[in-house]
């Protein structure tokens, strides 16, 4: 039991990492978007899972090279679909608000990226027949519940206190918000597929906490390819961006906008290496549950981070009560995951 609640909490911790790494993103000023997250992008998926693998691995090269391809190139590809999800996600922001968007396109993948990864293994028994597995379906749907409810109370804060979404779509916003939620759980299945990789690292005597770090660098090759091809495509051909702009400003504001951005794409990073020291406490057997903490956590993070950035003070008693309740549904949702796993 002690091992799951740390489990449990090593998730939360990662979720509150992602719930929080745009802030300091956000405080980038005159550079474009798609510069501030190459750079950022640039920390989160290439520098930092080298440089931790390096310190990990006896042998960087060898490592790699002794993974079977397949799994090397099943693990790259959903690290792809990840980064389409990701690039989605912005669209879905356009047509239905942050908060509505969030809320679609987290629903999703939680769903989906739990939900696959045991059925495609054959275990889709498990999640009928066995009370962990009931308890984790019933986890499932509470935490659905909870996403809905701050996502809706996040619409009508947004609604109060601001005139709305400008290019707000429902239906264009909703298939684009699906789309983002299916291809962004290709994280949850990149991270199944690695497994062989992180048996390999325990193999070599890297602690079981640490194990599943190595594979971040293809599985975060793989979205980097997605997204920095994105935006230095737009960088290229759009005429009113420029790298050479950017980063021609004064050296103060050079620095200071990379710095910010490079923080925002470490604390990215740090919610993954934290979602490995999660799913380490997490029996084996039971590993779909990881996905489904890690998103709700995230949902119930970045509400508690909007409440301590003030974002709710003027969004009135009905939004803020119906935030706090969704939050609360989410946490019992995570309970009722923890139960099943304990029983």
């Amino acid at each position: 039991m002690p091992a799951i609640l740390a489990g449990i909490g090593w998730h939360m911790v990662g979720a509150a990492s992602a719930a929080s790494f745009y802030a300091p993103i956000a405080k980038v000023k005159k550079w474009s978007w798609e510069t501030t997250w190459s750079i950022a992008g640039i920390f989160s998926w290439i520098l930092l899972p080298l440089c931790v693998s390096f310190i990990l691995l006896p042998d960087l090269r060898s490592f790699y090279l002794s993974v079977d391809s397949s799994v090397l190139w099943r693990s790259f590809l959903f690290g792809c679909m990840w980064g389409i999800g990701n690039v989605n996600y912005g669209l879905a922001m356009r047509y239905l608000g942050m908060s509505l968007g969030i809320g679609v396109a987290i629903g999703v993948t939680l769903v989906v990226g739990t939900l696959m990864p045991p059925i495609l293994h054959g275990q889709y028994r498990e999640l009928l027949a066995t009370k962990s597995g009931l308890f984790t379906m019933a986890g499932i749907l509470v935490a659905l519940i909870g996403v809905a409810l701050v996502s809706y109370a996040g619409h009508l804060k947004d609604r109060r206190i601001s005139a709305g979404t400008r290019d707000f779509h429902l239906k264009r916003g909703l298939i684009v918000a699906t789309m983002c939620g299916v291809f962004s759980s290709g994280m949850s299945f990149a991270i199944d597929a690695a497994e062989p990789m992180k048996a390999s690292a325990i193999h070599l005597g890297v602690n079981p906490l640490y194990a599943a770090l190595p594979s971040y660098v293809v599985i975060m090759g793989g979205g980097a390819l997605i997204n920095l091809s994105y935006c230095f495509i737009r960088l290229a051909l759009k005429a009113n961006l420029s790298l050479q702009r950017d980063l021609s400003q004064p050296s103060g504001i050079v620095l200071k906008n990379g710095c910010l951005a490079a923080a925002g794409g470490t604390m990215w990073y740090f919610q993954f290496f934290f979602y490995a020291w999660g799913a380490a406490n997490i029996p084996q057997h039971i590993s779909y549950v990881n996905w489904m903490l890690h998103m709700s956590g995230y949902v119930l993070c970045g509400g508690l981070v909007g409440m301590m950035l003030g974002e709710w003070m003027e969004a009135g008693g009905k939004p803020l009560c119906l935030q706090c309740a969704g939050m609360a549904v989410i946490i019992v949702a995570a309970n009722l995951v923890g139960l099943g796993m304990a029983s």
